[in-house]
This record gives C-alpha cells, structure tokens and sequence, in this order.
C-alpha cells in the first residue's frame, strides 16, 4: 500500500511538474516570438526609413541630372543655331557676291556685243568694198586677157590636168619600175630555188576509165541476158558503160571519179571471176566500194606523211584522199596539192615565213575539189568551208579563199600559196586545156584590150602570155599609155582566170612622112 502511494506521489509530482515545465517553455517561446516580432518591426522600420532616403536621394541625383542634361541639350541646340545662323549668313553673303559678279559679266557683255556690232558693220562694209575691188580687177583681168572667168578656169584646169596627168605617169613609171626591179630579182631567186628542189614530173590523167578485155567473148557475158548485167552495174556503181565496136575494150564514164573508180575495180574482178549475173554484181561491188575507201584512207595518209603536215580531222585526210581520183585540166589534184605543198614550203623558208602553215595551207588549198562535184559552190567556197568546219587556222582558211584572188590576202601565207599554184599550174606538161577553152581566152584578151578607147588593134602571143596593144598616136598620148596598160591589166585580173600571168605591151608609133619633089 504504501508502495501504491509512492508512486501515486512520485505520478501526480511528475504530471505536476510537466506541467510546469511546458508552461514555463510556452512562456519563453511567446517572449521570444514576440522579441523576434518587435525586431522584424524595428528592422523593417528601418528598411522603409533608409529605403525613403535613398529614394529621395536619387529623386535629388536624377533631378540634378536632368536639369544637367538640360543645359547641356540647350547648349549644343544654342550652338547649332548659330552655326547654321553663320552659314546662313556665308551663304547671303556669297549669293550676294555672285549677283554682284553677274552684273558685272552682263554688264561687260552688253558692252562686248555692242562694239562686236560696231566692228561686223565695219566688218560688212569692207567686204563689200572687197567685192566691189574684186569684181572691178575681174573685169580688168577679162579684159585684159580676152577671156571670161568660166573660160579662164576651164583653160586653168586643163593646164593642171595635164601636168597632173604627166607627174602621175611619171609617177608610176618610176615607181613601177623601181618595184618590179627589186620584185623580179627576189622572186627569181626565191621561185628558182623552189623548182629547183622541187622537181616534179607528173603525167595527164584521163577523165575516164577503160577496162581491157581477154576477149570479146566477154562483152557479151558483161550484157548478159537483154542487158540485166549491164543496168544491174549501172545501177550499183551509178556508172555509163559504153560498149561499142572497140575490140576487147569497154569505157565507163561518169562524172564522179570515186564511183568510175569502184565500177573499174568491181568490172575487172568480174572478169578475172567470170561469174557474172546480178547478184555477183552487187557481192563485188560492195567489195570493190570497201577498197577503194581504204585506198583512198592510205592515199589522204600518204599524202599528209609525205608533205610533213600533221594533226589533221580524219575526215580532212578521207577528203584528201579523194583527190587522188581529181583531175584538173587533166592534171591530179592530189600530186598537184603535194607539189604547191612543197613549193611553199621552200618559198617560206627563203622568204622567213611559216613553213609549216605554208606547208599546211598548200595541202589544203584545193580541198574543196573533192566535193564541188557533189554539192552546190565553186571548189574555193567548199574549201573555205571544209576548213572552217574543222577549225582550222585562220591563215590557211584566208589563203584557200584567196589563191583564185577571189578575196584579199590577209598574211604572206597567202600571197605564196598564190605562187605556189601558179607554178604548179603553169610548169610545162602540168595541165592541157581543150582548144576551144584556148580559143575563148584568146578571144577574150583581144576583147577586153579593143574595148578601150585609143586601141587600134590587139594581138594575144606566146600562148596567150601576153596580149600586143597598138594604140592611135593622135588619141593616146605617152603619159596615157602608161596609164592604160595599167588599166588593162587590172580588169584582165578582175574578168579572166588564168595561170601564172599575162603580159600587157602598149606600143604607140609616131610616123612623120614627106616627100621630097
């Protein structure tokens, strides 16, 4: 029981006791609470107080800022204005100064005009004292002189007339024979060096082409049954057979040379064959066409190694091979192409040229010969196209267009490919000309020369290398003969085509005759 007390006591002093201490704790907590109250209080009081001053005294720092910024505004805006016040001023003042100077000029130009005035008057005046001068020494010199002025002048200017006329023969006598001096021995020199290592001896080739028989026998398989062979040939090659009575001998013509060559080929394997009937014919001809294409291809190539000139459009070197079977004048357009070739080569190197672009031009100037039988244009057009087609040098496209003279050489190139060809062209045994062509020329020469006024009559010699002229002494005088040759030369250049050149002699012949009675 006693124990049960105890701890009833030692309970209720515990209980009493906690309670103590919890009020004694929450006394202390609210002291606290309120001391941390009256602190955050006074430290916000504070806060407030020393947030007014700061914001008053920056209120006070941007006041005195502003009104600084102020002066300063009015200050520049102070100083612009009577900058621009000042320049105002500059600019009355220099306004003012021109104005000045402008009535100053207008003021020195109406005096200026007003004695330009006086002085035309004065000016007007004399001249027409001039021509009343004039007019009157006029009169004296027409009476003087017994001519009027239009018949003075007209005998004034045939005075001059004739002694411009004398000084321009003279003239040209000295200079032409001065030029042709010096011309004639350099070319001697220069062409005979040429031809001298250039010795070429080519044969006339015919324009068409014979096939030998081994019999007449033969003739008749060619026909075959009502001439089937004979039009299945024509037909495949595009060639005319003419058989007639010739023994053992059938003739192919044709315009074209490459085709007259491929039906020679395919009609002379027939006959060795002896198989002939349509569908050989065709077999053969297709065989013939490959291999006159491949000798055309080795003729273009032989041509460009045997000339030295390389780097050629392999349709360039095909075309070059096709003037192996050209003719011109019955002369072969492939050796005559390698002959100019080498000639203006060795002119080039006399004269210190290009040779190598001689060389190339002179290869290629008749290139055009290989296709003027099949499209439209003379052989000299066709050529400058092959050439620009191809892009060649500017110097070789000019000297094709102008070996005929048909335009203006542009380079020394040109003028020796001129040479060249007409060396080649010229040299005895080169061409042959049917007689009527010769004829025609001929008859031209004396044509062009009687149609000049003067001429009396007019022979063409030495195989129409020159052209004789007899003039009337009383209409052609010395000084015009010059002149008139010339004259004649020129439009014998401008009309005919003609190799090498033709010599124009003007002979005029004074006769004085009396007899003594």
């Amino acid at each position: 029981m006693g124990t049960i007390i105890v701890w009833i006591v030692t309970g209720i002093v515990a209980v009493v006791f906690a309670v103590l201490g919890f009020a004694i704790g929450w006394m202390q907590r609210r002291r606290s609470a309120e001391s941390t109250i009256h602190s955050a209080e006074d430290e916000a009081r504070r806060i407030l107080n020393d947030a007014m001053k700061n914001a008053e005294a920056k209120k006070k720092e941007a006041l005195l800022e502003a009104k600084d910024e102020i002066h300063t505004l009015r200050q520049e805006t102070e100083r612009d204005l009577r900058e621009r016040r000042s320049e105002v001023q500059r600019q009355e003042h220099r306004i003012q100064q021109k104005e000045e100077s402008l009535d100053r000029k207008i003021d020195n130009l109406e005096s200026k005009e007003e004695k330009l005035a006086e002085r035309a008057k004065a000016i007007e005046a004399k001249l027409e004292e001039c021509d009343r001068l004039k007019q009157s020494q006029m009169d004296l010199l027409e009476k003087i002189s017994g001519f009027s002025k239009e018949q003075a002048k007209n005998h004034l200017l045939q005075l001059l007339d004739g002694e411009l006329t004398h000084e321009k023969a003279v003239k040209i006598l000295e200079m032409e024979q001065q030029t042709k001096d010096e011309a004639d021995r350099i070319a001697q020199k220069i062409i005979g060096s040429a031809i001298q290592r250039c010795a070429a001896d080519h044969s006339s080739e015919m324009t068409v082409s014979v096939v030998a028989l081994p019999n007449d026998e033969m003739k008749g398989r060619i026909i075959g049954r009502e001439g089937r062979n004979v039009r299945a040939l024509e037909t495949a090659t595009g060639v005319d057979l003419i058989i007639d009575d010739t023994p053992e001998t059938i003739t192919l013509s044709c315009f074209d040379p490459v085709r007259r060559e491929i039906a020679r080929v395919a009609l002379e394997k027939l006959v060795v064959d002896g198989r002939i009937h349509p569908a050989r014919i065709e077999e053969t001809v297709a065989k013939a066409t490959a291999e006159v294409e491949a000798i055309i291809r080795q003729e273009g190539e032989r041509a460009m190694i045997e000339s030295g000139v390389h780097n050629l459009n392999p349709e360039v070197v095909k075309l070059l091979g096709k003037l192996r079977y050209r003719t011109s004048y019955g002369q072969n357009v492939l050796n005559h192409s390698l002959e100019v070739c080498h000639i203006a080569g060795l002119i080039a190197a006399e004269m210190g040229a290009d040779v190598t672009l001689a060389k190339r031009a002179g290869l290629l100037h008749d290139i055009g010969k290989a296709l003027d039988h099949e499209q439209e244009g003379s052989h000299i057009q066709l050529g400058v196209e092959v050439a620009k087609k191809y892009r060649e040098n500017e110097v070789v496209i000019n000297a094709i267009h102008a070996h005929h003279g048909e335009v203006e050489p542009k380079s020394i190139i040109a003028f020796i490919i001129q040479a060249a060809d007409a060396i080649s062209a010229a040299r005895p045994g080169a061409r042959r000309e049917n007689i009527e062509n010769y004829i025609k020329r001929l008859e031209k020469l004396e044509e062009i020369a009687n149609s000049f006024n003067g001429v009396e009559t007019s022979f063409a010699i030495q195989a129409g290398r020159e052209i004789r002229i007899m003039v009337k002494p009383e209409v052609v005088g010395e000084d015009e003969m010059v002149i008139m040759s010339r004259d004649i030369a020129q439009r014998i250049e401008n009309e005919l085509e003609y190799p090498g050149q033709i010599k124009v002699n003007v002979i005029r012949e004074s006769r004085a005759v009396n007899y003594a009675k």
